[in-house]
């Protein structure tokens, strides 16, 4: 079954955008925090022409009317629209694989750096942003989102414009049995949200989104497209979970879905009450969550202050079980939770993705654009042995100190631990009973206020050191943390020294890949030797010396 995109296409730029002066460019790309000089708009006016004779026609440039609207459109973290954040000197939205790989290309002659955008949820921006003020393209993937389901062979192919929200519609219109291990928030994009890992709330049954890529359609540097057999093993490892943006554009992917019961149990319960209880029932949960049968999952949602020395968590669980079956187990293995039968429910797979991305109804998981945007920072960490119940009441101490942000606690464990970390680039299986993902937010009147509140989520990450992983202290690529380190390119393309690559594997390149990272940079030297594709967090090659 096909399911079109449920999205009016984007307006198609009027071609005078094409014939604009240079003078005119020049001071467009100036207003837009571009470099202004007569090589900056020919280079813009280049890769214009370029795209307009290789037949793609869906583009924006500065001066086209529509250009900030488009830009904004994806960008759910607000932090990265505002003024001191240079813009791209192109945003192309292909409409076919061949004008994605001929964007590419273009791009690719005219010297752009090129950054790809499937949903815009990048926490750093690093999909739609690029360092050093070297002129860049953003290469928008939202039109390229068709979902193919075969029902009978439990698969599906996806491109990676779509969202986890509309792979969950098309996979539950087609089947009720059947289903998708990827993460809760419809409006994710599944190109990066893949390349990433991709946990959810299936994982401890079926691992991440990336454990169940079957095929690839890549398209390399070079404008050639490749599948499984013909990009080879390295590269094919590489993609499921090295992360975004360093490989080439994964235009679509194969996937293996998983069978599901036509109901499962799901529920979300509060808790308020005093520090010492809360804390006692988060430290309780770190022996319960990660240790349950692998149809169920139990995460825990903190929000940061506290109401009349009160502070609150919610529990959010989903079990591929009955209720009566559900609500037997925790009344044994938890009973402190206090679950009653009222406290549970029972629905289809599909109507609980809807219900757990905070939707009204089946059909709203393929609207893309219902999440709210916000200005936010976020950090993660992971926990190998529970912390104690006296340490975890200082850490909800501190937590109701903060601004307004939270904590969130997923449980790890099942076939998480079982699968092997070297499997795909994604290493934190065995050995991490939860993640932790730190966050804080803010709205347009606090924006003065936005360093005081990262401060804060800064401290807080620090004073949580003893508790959570080391040798590396690990963070999941997904929740991308720049706080971290980063590359320093200087130009669109170009390669790497030893010791940039030293820098990566010892700052964010361990705490994301583990030992995985050595071999993404044999992955990387085969696929993108140039360096291509390139962030301030990608994967850097090894036999091409960079400006430094």
């Amino acid at each position: 079954m096909l399911i079109s995109t449920s999205i009016s296409r984007y307006h198609r730029t009027a071609m005078h955008s094409v014939a604009a002066s240079l003078q005119l460019l020049c001071l467009l790309l100036s207003l837009h925090r571009l470099p202004c000089s007569g090589a900056a708009a020919a280079t813009a006016s280049n890769f214009s022409s370029c795209l307009v004779s290789n037949g793609v026609t869906n583009f924006s440039l500065p001066t086209s009317p529509d250009y900030t609207g488009l830009l904004n459109s994806s960008i759910f973290n607000l932090r990265f629209t505002l003024p001191n954040v240079p813009g791209p000197a192109a945003v192309v939205l292909p409409e076919s694989r061949d004008e994605l790989r001929r964007a590419i290309l273009c791009a690719r002659t005219s010297s752009l750096a090129i950054r790809l955008r499937s949903g815009g949820h990048s926490y750093e921006g690093l999909s739609y942003t690029t360092e050093n003020h070297v002129p860049f393209v953003v290469a928008d993937l939202a039109n390229l989102n068709r979902v193919r389901v075969e029902p009978s062979s439990a698969t599906a192919w996806a491109e990676s414009g779509s969202t986890v929200g509309k792979l969950y519609y098309a996979v539950g219109r087609s089947n009720r049995s059947l289903a998708f291990t990827a993460g809760s928030e419809s409006t994710t994009g599944l190109g990066g949200h893949i390349s990433g890992g991709g946990f959810g709330l299936l994982s401890r049954k079926f691992g991440l989104a990336a454990d169940n890529v079957l095929d690839a359609a890549l398209i390399t540097p070079d404008g050639r497209v490749h599948d499984r057999s013909s990009m080879g093993d390295d590269v094919f490892w590489a993609i499921r979970g090295g992360g975004g943006g360093s490989w080439g554009v994964v235009y679509a992917w194969k996937l293996r879905l998983v069978p599901v019961p036509r109901n499962v149990t799901v529920f979300t319960v509060d808790r308020t009450g005093p520090v010492e209880l809360i804390a006692g029932l988060v430290h309780r949960w770190q022996y319960v969550g990660p240790n349950l049968p692998d149809e169920f999952y139990l995460s825990v949602y903190a929000p940061t202050g506290s109401t009349e020395g009160n502070v609150s968590i919610s529990f959010t669980g989903q079990v591929l079980e009955s209720k009566e079956h559900a609500l037997s187990v925790f009344s044994q293995s938890f009973p402190e939770l206090g679950l009653t039968e009222e406290d549970l429910s029972e629905m289809s797979w599909i109507e609980s993705t809807a219900k757990f991305a905070g939707l009204s109804t089946v059909d709203d998981l393929a609207n893309r654009r219902r999440q709210p945007k916000q200005y936010s920072k976020s950090k993660s960490d992971y926990a190998q042995e529970p912390i104690s119940r006296n340490d975890m009441v200082e850490i909800f101490r501190y937590l109701s100190t903060g601004p307004r942000g939270s904590i969130q606690l997923d449980p790890y464990g099942g076939a998480m631990a079982r699968i092997g970390r070297a499997e795909t680039p994604f290493p934190h299986r065995a050995g991490n009973l939860y993640s932790i993902q730190y966050g804080v937010n803010w709205d347009r009147s606090e924006v003065a206020r936005a360093e005081e509140y990262i401060g804060w989520l800064r401290s807080f990450y620090k004073y949580m050191t003893p508790f959570v992983s080391k040798d590396p202290r690990a963070a999941y690529v997904n929740y991308l943390d720049l706080d971290l380190g980063v590359n320093n390119w200087t130009r669109a393309a170009g390669g790497s020294s030893q010791e940039a690559v030293a820098r990566a594997r010892s700052s964010w390149g361990h705490a994301y890949f583990g030992e995985n990272f050595d071999r993404l940079i044999r992955a990387k030297m085969v696929v993108d030797p140039g360096n291509v594709f390139n962030n301030a967090q990608s994967i850097p090659p090894l036999n091409i010396r960079a400006e430094e």
